[in-house]
């Protein structure tokens, strides 16, 4: 005998509570995340990516006892939005810092005006600027970071679960102090190599007194940009350690944002 499936209204939205909430926060972390939120990657494939982990994590986390077509519901939709965007945005904040510090260090040795479209956003980015990108990308999957993001982001449903309380104040007062870590880490990037072509620019200086004929147009873009790029080969390492150590707090910030230990 064939029987038809009767659902209630309230079963329907206990379902959409239990599933509609963690989708929230895992979809919007993923849409601003580093290597998810690439121009590249589309957004059905975040999408679908986003719900393959809410299905996995959605019955691990108990559903708040809240109507999600009520004034409340709408409440816990916006903080659940805003805790996967900060989570994405303390992230994507150390791929923004190196490629300040590349662009900082593109326009001392002249290559301002080297541009390339970054595919990882889109617009036009310093060629210097691009390749730390592309250098701090790739160690960022050699070390695993995009499999450390789900599963601190997934932890969080723990300490910070769904509810009508979000991120309390002490957090965004954190996510706002991690808003410094973008000049701090570019200039860390830029500096050693921005001092080394300021001794550069100075030698010139002084060729300039001691032979006014010289033409340090013609000679001195030339030697700053081979000065520049052997700057750059030489200082790599320093790039990729300043890089892990942003990494491991960036990932201690977002601890701290969801409340884990």
């Amino acid at each position: 005998m064939g029987g038809t499936l009767a659902l209630s209204f309230g079963q329907i939205e206990g379902w959409l509570a239990q599933y509609f909430w963690p989708f929230v926060r895992i979809g919007a972390c993923f849409m601003m995340a580093p290597i998810f939120g690439a121009r590249f990657v589309p957004a059905r494939v975040r999408i679908l990516l986003a719900l393959a982990v809410t299905v996995i994590v959605a019955p691990l986390v108990p559903p708040p006892q809240i109507t999600p077509f009520s004034a409340q519901g709408i409440v816990v939709t916006v903080h659940q939005a805003l805790i996967g965007f900060a989570t994405a945005f303390v992230l994507q904040l150390i791929f923004d810092a190196l490629a300040m510090g590349g662009q900082l260090l593109a326009n001392t040795m002249g290559l301002g005006f080297a541009f390339n479209v970054d595919p990882l956003r889109g617009t036009s980015t310093p060629v210097v600027g691009q390749l730390y990108m592309l250098l701090v990308t790739l160690t960022f999957l050699a070390l695993n970071g995009h499999l450390a993001l789900i599963e601190t982001l997934v932890a969080g449903f723990a300490t910070l679960p769904v509810d009508t309380t979000g991120l309390d104040r002490n957090a965004l007062w954190t996510l706002v102090a991690w808003g410094s870590e973008l000049f701090a880490s570019a200039l860390m990037v830029a500096l050693p190599g921005m001092a080394a072509l300021l001794v550069v620019n100075l030698s010139f200086g002084v060729m300039s007194r001691a032979a006014p004929t010289l033409n340090l147009f013609a000679v001195g873009f030339p030697v700053a940009l081979i000065f520049g790029l052997v700057i750059i080969y030489a200082g790599l390492p320093t790039v990729l350690a300043t890089f892990t150590q942003s990494l491991e707090a960036a990932f201690a910030t977002i601890r701290v944002l969801l409340g884990l230990p």
